[in-house]
């Protein structure tokens, strides 16, 4: 069964309250338990301090600057940058920083992602963003998923809580971009053949969880391909001490797939950019299948086109140009000042 299919049934059991398809067949079930024990021996397990508080203002005040933009972040142990050491090291700063250096207008961060968190958290989490109704945020970056594969969360449910916390957000006006699930087949401890099921299952739940992202109003931008060949390549720099998180670098390379989709969320991108380029193979295609080509290529993203077509909703697939995260590492005002 195609990609494309599998996304589609998998979105479409959680659009209708249903299971929707296992990632693991039964008769891997013991085998595949087998490996992870071996893997969990490899791998670091809360052997590295929590992730460091990045909170508070990003760019500098000026006159004619305006207020801060609002920028939230949710999601599980990537979202909150666990792993680094430095606050600026973490996603959101990296993310803030650069969204002040394209906007020209500071950001005012807040991270609301917890370490270990599954799809099942974003209703927490959401409830925390829009705690006050008079500063919710300007846009949402999403990451999540990891969890839901390792801990076997059904497929159709991961996807189900993920769009209705997408839909709470758009509703009270916030843009969000979901960096899709990673690909767990890159971890360095893990072996054949948990390596080849966990890449499996990481990229169906990440087309699945692009069909319903973009059927809620928000974007996604496709982070495991684009960690795959570069970690696997750079495992030493690229991972950090626990060979499960990213380092310093991992960050920023997704920082720099996921900060072009931000800013075109907010209109701030340049508008040559926002038509599709035939030769980068951008274009106009049915949700499902560009849900599948971005799973399987990194730094993909994909936004909602039109309301339907012959063949259901249709989307917008971009490969956009990266944009260079600024050189020095961003230093944020304290998190206090949150009267700004």
């Amino acid at each position: 069964m195609s990609r494309a299919r599998v996304a589609r049934r998998i979105a479409a059991g959680a659009a209708y309250g249903g299971g929707g398809i296992g990632l693991l067949g039964a008769a891997t079930v013991g085998l595949v338990l087998a490996e992870v024990q071996m893997a969990k021996r490899q791998v670091g397990n809360g052997s590295i301090p929590r992730p460091p508080s990045a909170e508070g203002l990003y760019g500098h005040t000026c006159a004619g600057g305006g207020e801060p933009l609002r920028l939230t972040m949710l999601g599980d142990s990537t979202a909150a940058g666990q792993g680094v050491r430095r606050a600026g090291q973490t996603p959101g700063a990296l993310l803030a920083s650069g969204l002040a250096a394209v906007a020209e207008r500071p950001v005012r961060l807040r991270n609301v992602a917890l370490p270990g968190a599954q799809s099942d958290d974003l209703e927490r989490q959401v409830g925390l963003a829009l705690e006050d109704p008079q500063r919710v945020p300007d846009v949402c970056v999403i990451m999540i998923g990891a969890n839901d594969v390792t801990h076997r969360m059904p497929p159709a449910r991961s996807v189900r809580c993920l769009a209705s916390a997408v839909r709470r957000l758009r509703t009270a006006g916030a843009e969000v971009v979901v960096g899709t699930c990673p690909d767990l087949g890159t971890i360095e401890p893990v072996q054949q053949p948990l390596r080849w099921l966990a890449r499996r299952a990481s990229r169906q739940l990440a087309a699945a969880q692009t069909i319903g992202t973009v059927e809620q109003g928000g974007r996604t931008v496709s982070l495991g391909d684009l960690l795959g060949p570069e970690f696997a390549a750079n495992p030493r720099e690229l991972f950090g001490p626990d060979n499960y998180h990213p380092s310093a670098e991992g960050y920023e390379t997704a920082a720099m797939a996921v900060l072009p989709t931000v800013c075109a969320a907010l209109g701030l991108w340049p508008a040559d950019e926002e038509r599709p380029d035939v030769s980068r193979r951008e274009g106009f295609l049915p949700v499902a299948r560009a849900a599948a080509e971005a799973a399987g290529e990194g730094g993909t993203e994909v936004a909602a086109a039109m309301p339907t077509g012959p063949r259901g909703p249709w989307a917008l697939l971009k490969r956009r140009r990266r944009r260079r995260l600024p050189a020095e590492e961003p230093a944020p005002t304290p998190a206090a000042e949150r009267s700004v």
